[in-house]
């Protein structure tokens, strides 16, 4: 068949197609928009070698056929590669808008932006992504337009190289079959899917093939078996109606196969029965719920399985009674009960709903393009993030919960507290504290069911937390959370820079370029803003910046402290030596530093102070076991110390060990040494024996060292015992 007589049948189907859906007088405007097209782009080809005419004839058919948008969308189908990059001769803008009208031009204009980005091969992590997104979010007509040329693509991947395979299969899963879903487009999304599985997993796609058509007849026979007592009943009650199965699409099966870990044939819901009935308007609810009834009094009905879009539409327009019974031969079975309009708008999604609803977008979709406009504009929102809350989004069922007022709010299943504050509105959610479910109190992380009465809780000083990310489920919640995160981190690393500047120039050394490279190699960040972060926070102490670029043998105590502590803290400090020495008063009054339990000095031992984050200053002996990894890890943190001469008397807490033979009367004689020294007083004792050998742990009381020196001294005299040492 020659070139030009393929392209005027598929022509000719197109006019067919359009004559059922389009308005009377809509079919001169596509004859003049294919041979203006034809005229532009005459016999030119993509580089994969597909005829340019032919691909846009495909996509008018399905904007047509199987999204089933008007005249203007069919037009920008036949039209939408008027003005590709790679053609010598491109269609002249002003023509289009004075032949085809501005509604043309605005879809052209949009479909335009998102080819220029290369979409067929952009990253998904990159900006670029951030902008294709923008781009759809701007007009929903551009995004079915864009979703049917999509499919197009997706049906001809064979004819594209496998790296490009790869990532039209990417995009498509994480960009156009979700949104195919979201706008209802149910039929597209599981071809889209399952085209994604085909070239992705060829293996599990066959698998599934294969046994979906092995059990054909199986399944061909149960249903007949199951419809008959149906259809005689509704046939009695005067119903006019369709009944049909519907099979789950390849990918479905399949991703339920992983999720469950089961076979095939462990798979119980293969597929569902539809009831579709003609129904007048004003009966279509009450025919739905009578229809229902009848079911279930010839099939038990799982009352916990049943779902309710009837009452309560979803946001996408769809509507539906799906009903879980148990058929013949024990087998449960979903059933769907809806009318024709319903079923068109279930098949065409946004499409049918607007037709039905006079050509007015859903308030509700339009939302949620808003609100991914808002997410998006946010440069500092991490597109990684964002796509993958996006897709889990997109495929999440749907509750209904209400406001105080009654206002109906609609939220993915599993959404909480928080994620319903920030629905109604982002300060709401920022200082959000909790609410009230029914006048009941909850917690933010609340999980909502259907038809809750919600009030929110909020205090003025609330601000969001990291581990809210946790448990907020919409992206709306999950961006602004971020996004005030984000600036919270901002404002603490612009204080972080302006003390960092403050302390060079109090230390007198230069503040440059270099000097900010030097500490994001030794600090390990890769961007300035972190550093100053966690300077800001605390994690990064000053002194340890000092370090770096002083070669001085090291800053007295009390600069130390002073870098390290405020005024407040160290203003009932005494020094000794110029500074060099803290000095430590037996009493102990200071509330600033505190002996250290792991060397419990005592008056007399050679000390040193080591600055803790929270707990002030410890004391430390200087043979303490952890002095070495003190100083070695934290110089900077480590002070000179020394005891107040001083020749009052208080008491320190100290551990001795002792060894020996395990004689009659061993531990009477350590108790009476104890004893006898009046100045000594024994907090614990603790003594174990093992095949006639003894050790023992002993806290006491003592004034100072010396004290010490002179008591282990009279311990290790007793007759018996073989050592006695200090515990470090």
């Amino acid at each position: 068949m020659a070139l030009t007589e393929e392209i005027a049948n598929r022509f000719t189907q197109l006019l067919k197609q359009c004559n059922e859906v389009c308005e009377d007088g809509a079919l001169p405007s596509i004859q003049k928009a294919f041979e203006y097209s034809q005229s532009i782009l005459k016999t030119k080809k993509f580089k994969t070698g597909e005829i340019i005419i032919g691909h846009s004839l495909d996509v008018a058919l399905i904007i047509a056929a199987e999204i089933g948008l008007g005249v203007n969308s069919i037009i920008s189908g036949l039209l939408h590669n008027v003005m590709y990059h790679e053609l010598a001769e491109k269609a002249d803008p002003s023509l289009l808008k004075k032949e085809f009208g501005d509604s043309v031009v605005s879809i052209l204009e949009g479909m335009a932006k998102i080819n220029a980005l290369g979409t067929d091969t952009v990253d998904l992590h990159s900006e670029n992504y951030r902008k294709l997104m923008l781009a759809l979010a701007g007009d929903m007509r551009v995004i079915l337009v864009k979703i049917a040329d999509r499919l197009q693509v997706m049906r001809n991947l064979e004819i594209y190289d496998k790296k490009a395979q790869a990532k039209i299969v990417s995009e498509t899963s994480h960009l156009y079959a979700p949104l195919a879903h979201r706008l209802g487009l149910y039929k597209i999304n599981s071809e889209l899917q399952d085209l994604c599985l085909k070239f992705n997993t060829p293996e599990a796609y066959q698998q599934v093939n294969e046994r979906l058509a092995e059990t054909e007849q199986e399944r061909t026979n149960f249903v007949a078996e199951f419809v008959k007592p149906i259809e005689e009943k509704l046939f009695s009650k005067g119903f006019r109606f369709d009944m049909k199965a519907r099979t789950k699409s390849i990918h479905s099966i399949w991703n339920k196969m992983q999720k469950k870990e089961v076979s095939f044939d462990e798979v119980l819901d293969l597929f569902a029965i539809r009831v579709i009935l003609n129904s007048q308007p004003e009966l279509e609810k009450a025919d739905c719920w009578t229809v229902y009834s009848i079911i279930t009094e010839e099939y038990q009905a799982n009352t916990e399985r049943l779902r309710d879009w009837i009452t309560i539409p979803k946001s996408n327009g769809y509507e539906s009674l799906h009903a879980t019974v148990m058929g013949p031969h024990g087998k449960w079975v979903e059933v769907q009960i809806r009318t024709q309009r319903m079923d068109e708008v279930a098949e065409k999604g946004l499409a049918a709903h607007w037709r039905y609803k006079g050509g007015s977008e859903s308030k509700e979709l339009d939302r949620w393009l808003g609100n991914i406009r808002d997410i998006l504009e946010k440069p500092e929102i991490s597109i990684i993030d964002f796509i993958d809350d996006f897709r889990v989004n997109a495929y999440e069922d749907e509750i209904f919960v209400f406001t105080p007022k009654g206002d109906l709010i609609k939220l993915p299943k599993g959404a909480t507290m928080l994620d319903f504050a920030y629905e109604i509105h982002s300060d709401l959610g920022d200082k959000c504290v909790g609410g009230k479910i029914d006048g009941k109190k909850v917690t933010l992380k609340h999980e909502l069911k259907n038809g809750d009465y919600v009030y929110i809780d909020v205090i003025n000083n609330q601000r969001p937390k990291m581990d809210w990310m946790e448990f907020v489920v919409t992206s709306k919640a999950k961006n602004r959370i971020r996004a005030s995160l984000n600036e919270e981190k901002k404002k603490e690393a612009a204080n972080g820079k302006e003390l960092l500047i403050r302390k060079f120039k109090n230390w007198k050394i230069e503040y440059n370029d270099e000097a900010i490279r030097v500490l994001l190699k030794h600090f390990k960040f890769k961007l300035a803003a972190d550093l100053y972060y966690n300077i800001s926070i605390g994690k990064i102490e000053t002194l340890e910046i000092k370090a770096l670029f002083t070669q001085k043998e090291g800053d007295t105590s009390k600069e130390k402290l002073e870098e390290l502590l405020t005024k407040e803290e160290i203003k009932d400090f005494s020094f000794e030596g110029g500074d060099d020495f803290l000095v430590i008063d037996n009493n102990l009054k200071n509330v600033n530093y505190k002996l250290a339990q792991c060397c419990n000095p005592v008056f007399g031992d050679n000390i040193f102070g080591f600055v803790t984050i929270k707990e002030g200053i410890k004391i430390h002996r200087s043979n303490c076991p952890n002095a070495p990894d003190m100083r070695t890890r934290f110089p900077y943190r480590v002070i000179k110390a020394k005891w107040k001469n001083t020749s009052s008397r208080n008491s320190f807490l100290a551990s001795i060990y002792l060894t020996g033979t395990d004689k009659m009367g061993i531990l009477s004689d350590i108790s009476n040494v104890i004893a006898k020294d009046l100045g000594v007083q024994m907090r614990a004792l603790k003594v174990e024996s093992n095949k006639g050998a003894f050790e023992g742990n002993i806290d006491i009381l003592v004034y100072d060292l010396e004290h010490l020196d002179f008591l282990m001294t009279k311990l290790k005299n007793i007759n018996g015992v073989i050592s006695v040492t200090r515990k470090s």
